[in-house]
Parts: C-alpha cells; sequence; structure tokens
C-alpha cells in the first residue's frame, strides 16, 4: 500500500474510553471487564464512533489486558470479551479495522501465565499496539489519532507518530499536569504526556477531532 492509499485512523483505547470499568457494590472493587456480560458502552461512544467514520476515520481498538498476566482471568476471557464487543459494535453498524491487545505484564502475579511475564514493546505506553494497528489498518500516522484515558495512552501515541486526545471528566485533578504541564522532567527520557485534545465525552471529543 502506498503512502497515497494510506488512511486516517482512530485508534481507540477500550476501558475507560468505549466501555465503563466494573464496579463490585459488595466488595467494594474496581475491575475491567473480562466477561462479555460484563461490557457496558459509555455514554456519547456510539453517537462518537459513528461520527469518525462519517468522517471517513478507520476505527481501531487498543488496549492493555494484563489480567492473564497477573493471574486474575484467562487468556480466553479477554478474546471473548474483545470479540464480544466487536460484534456489539457491529451490530450498531460499526466497524473495528484492527484489535489489538497485550496481555503481558512486568511482573506478573500468582497463578498468572507465565509466558506472558516480562518486557514487551507492546504494553502502552510503547507504541506496539499502535504500530501494528497502523500496518493492519493501512493508517497514515500523520492523520491517525489515539483516544484514551490516561497519560500512557498519551505517551503511547507520542512514541508511534501520531495525535493523542483523551476522554477524561474534566473535574478529575489527574487531568491537571496533562492539561498544563510541557511534559515530564528532563531527566525522564519519556516523551511529554500533554494530550493535543481533552473532552468530558467521546462525543465531545469527536468534533474536535474531525476540526483538526
Amino acid at each position: 500500500m502506498t503512502s497515497h492509499e494510506l488512511r486516517a485512523g482512530a485508534i481507540i483505547d477500550r476501558d475507560g474510553t468505549l466501555i465503563d470499568v466494573v464496579r463490585d457494590e459488595e466488595s467494594g472493587t474496581v475491575h475491567v471487564a473480562f466477561h462479555p456480560n460484563q461490557i457496558r458502552i459509555l455514554p456519547g461512544v456510539l453517537d462518537g464512533l459513528r461520527a469518525l467514520d462519517a468522517a471517513g476515520y478507520v476505527l481501531c481498538i487498543a488496549t492493555n489486558q494484563p489480567g492473564p498476566a497477573k493471574g486474575q482471568y484467562s487468556s480466553d476471557a479477554v478474546v471473548k470479551t474483545n470479540r464480544a464487543l466487536v460484534d456489539l459494535l457491529a451490530a450498531e453498524c460499526i466497524s473495528i479495522a484492527s484489535f489489538q491487545t497485550c496481555m503481558h505484564h512486568p511482573e506478573g502475579g500468582l497463578g498468572g501465565d507465565p509466558s506472558l511475564v516480562g518486557p514487551c514493546e507492546c504494553r502502552k505506553p510503547a507504541p506496539g499496539l499502535l504500530t501494528a494497528a497502523m500496518a493492519e489498518a493501512g493508517l497514515d500516522a500523520t492523520r491517525t489519532w489515539m483516544i484514551g484515558d490516561s497519560a500512557s495512552d498519551v505517551e503511547a501515541a507520542r512514541r508511534a507518530g501520531v495525535r493523542a486526545a483523551l476522554v477524561f471528566p474534566l473535574n478529575r485533578c489527574e487531568i491537571c499536569p496533562l492539561r498544563s504541564a510541557p511534559g515530564v522532567s528532563p531527566a525522564d527520557p519519556r516523551p511529554s504526556v500533554k494530550p493535543d485534545l481533552v473532552a468530558a465525552r467521546f462525543d465531545e471529543l469527536v468534533p474536535l477531532i474531525v476540526g483538526r
């Protein structure tokens, strides 16, 4: 595929961006979805995805899922949940061109899959998931956005050479350094974690992206 054939894209984080986390009221725990029944699309996501598609953006998903490495749930659970999300979006006439998942974790956990423990090039903030998505979907990095909800999403975008946007409630104090800081300290080799765009909801972020 030549550079003239590469397309604009949106690579989107899964948990906290597309779907909500799972809150167990009895135990007080919060965790990511690891079963299809736990998938809850966040407000504004479907409208936002449709708007991106209508504007010509190819849609991809890139997600860290270290649960299997940490012994929290199986790799099969991750695969089934991801597949269910793709099917749910397809039922809404939203197509996902590439779905990239990292199940590695640097330290792992009790009962975790040892083959998934250790360093890797895919776990965000590394750029591997994003570069794999761009290669599979035929995306032009100069016209591609990473949409997420954390500093690691922004850093992965910087390393992959794409622009970064955050879906982030603006009343959360954690957003302050992401809004205003020029980046990390000079002694820290990481690139800047300041996003190009921020909005409180996915559907509020999309017009800003399309407007660029």
